[in-house]
């Protein structure tokens, strides 16, 4: 391993900073160009296999594909890291390129909630043609997951980095588990090599960014027979033509899918057409409501749009409340019950849910608890594992306990579906104390959601 600050070598201008990434098969270095005082990446095999009979094919696929990426970066293209230099330190090969500052789109999804369709799309696009050129010299990334895409500072430029050279290599970015779910079973029984398997990364990587989850991992569907859940079961408002194309990149098995980036780009919508869609599902909708603030009962939701134009997270938390008590004339109980749910009217719970949304950038909301809770195979039927499931992915769960109310994050940075709380009618205190009547609760605002149509 390369020792953190100490110069190489080889190239005594590189003085090695600290690991930040290690994989099965490789290690990734931050290290500084001391002379020109700006970082770079450096990657190398993991030594520690040295003792592993297949380790000296690892090195040499390893120095292949290397010299093969730096050949690539000569024509600079704009969505794949650069490869500054190629040299070996103690028979250890040594591949630099530049540090891309930035944040990989895991990290983005995870703390700014999903992408619009037209956006995902225009990243994706910009990774599968990187990808194109990598499998017309020969190389399968391996590893094309949102960790290894990095949205480069003040602008729309994807990079595409961390290459899975002669082998798989885990991201620090994404979990194990996590990381499963973005390779194809092939890839992990080492059976097939073909750009199949970058087409199945790439659309589990498109079904993140529109969704904010995971596919079924493919071992699951391939040992388990279990089903894979469409994207636009989580997220309804994506073009059915998005969802057909996705599906038909996660295909179970190689020769099923795309075999090529272009094949399976093609299936995608049109931009026009999508933007189109955008507007008029989402922003017209929430403009007109915003000016209206519709209510069929009366009800003023001027001071909740003020708390969430303002980001007045927690006030805006307690109005909701308020309002919805008042909506359904419970004041005098306090809270809401399933008969006064199922009754609510749809006119308001759109208002309160549009006003959400929109001030929450798609963050937050009645629907995205809704998607959320979908999304992790809830139904209309009360089940207590898949409510503590969703408890622990919007974050009102923390190490197996329910969350006090205090203890809620009242922030832009809190998880997705993670406000609004009070809204969907939890008692103060602990927020598990009556976690199968809020579960209860949670699926009657699911239920009136979906017949009002939100």
């Amino acid at each position: 391993m390369l020792q953190p600050g100490k110069a190489l070598k080889q190239r005594p201008q590189y003085i090695i900073e600290k690991v930040i990434g290690e994989g099965g098969f490789g290690i990734t270095y931050k290290a500084r160009h001391q002379e020109l005082n700006f970082p770079v990446v450096i990657k190398t095999p993991n030594s520690r296999l040295c003792r592993d009979a297949n380790y000296p094919k690892y090195v040499e696929g390893f120095r292949k594909e290397g010299r093969t990426l730096a050949k690539i970066s000569q024509n600079h293209h704009p969505n794949i890291v650069r490869i500054i230099d190629f040299f070996e330190e103690d028979n250890l090969p040594c591949l630099v390129m530049d540090f891309v500052k930035g944040e990989n789109l895991y990290d983005l999804i995870q703390d700014k909630g999903i992408l619009l369709e037209k956006i995902a799309i225009d990243y994706i696009k910009q990774i599968a043609d990187a990808l194109s050129i990598c499998h017309q010299n020969g190389i399968i990334h391996r590893d094309a997951h949102p960790g290894n895409m990095i949205l480069r500072e003040s602008s729309n430029t994807v990079i595409l980095i961390d290459f899975g050279l002669a082998g798989n290599v885990n991201s620090q970015s994404i979990n194990q588990a996590a990381n499963l779910a973005f390779a194809p079973w092939e890839q992990m029984l080492e059976m097939e090599k073909s750009a199949s398997i970058d087409v199945y990364t790439l659309a589990a990587s498109l079904f993140f960014l529109v969704t904010g989850h995971t596919p079924t991992p493919c071992l699951k569907r391939k040992m388990l027979n279990n089903d894979l859940i469409e994207p636009k079961r989580i997220n309804s408002r994506i073009s059915d033509r998005l969802n057909k194309a996705i599906i038909k990149g996660l295909e179970l098995e190689h020769r099923n899918r795309p075999q090529s980036m272009k094949e399976w780009v093609a299936l995608f919508p049109d931009v026009n057409n999508v933007e189109t869609f955008h507007v008029k599902s989402l922003q017209a909708p929430l403009n007109n409501q915003e000016l209206q603030l519709k209510s069929a009962v009366g009800m003023d939701y001027t001071k909740l749009q003020n708390y969430l134009k303002t980001g007045n997270w927690k006030q805006a938390d307690e109005e909701t409340r308020r309002v919805m008590i008042a909506v359904v004339k419970r004041e005098k109980e306090g809270w809401l019950d399933v008969e006064s749910i199922d009754n609510f009217c749809c006119e308001d719970l759109r208002t309160i849910d549009h006003l959400w949304v929109k001030y929450s950038n798609g963050k937050f909301g009645l629907s995205v608890q809704k998607r959320v809770y979908q999304g992790l195979g809830g139904t209309k039927s009360y089940d207590e594992n898949k409510w503590n499931n969703f408890g622990d992915k919007v974050g009102w769960r923390k190490w197996g306990s329910w969350l006090y109310y205090q203890d809620i994050t009242f922030d832009i940075k809190a998880p997705e579906g993670h406000l609004p709380s009070n809204g969907v009618g939890l008692f103060s205190g602990a927020f598990g104390r009556f976690c199968l009547v809020e579960g209860v609760v949670l699926l009657s605002i699911a239920s009136r959601l979906v017949n009002c149509n939100i």
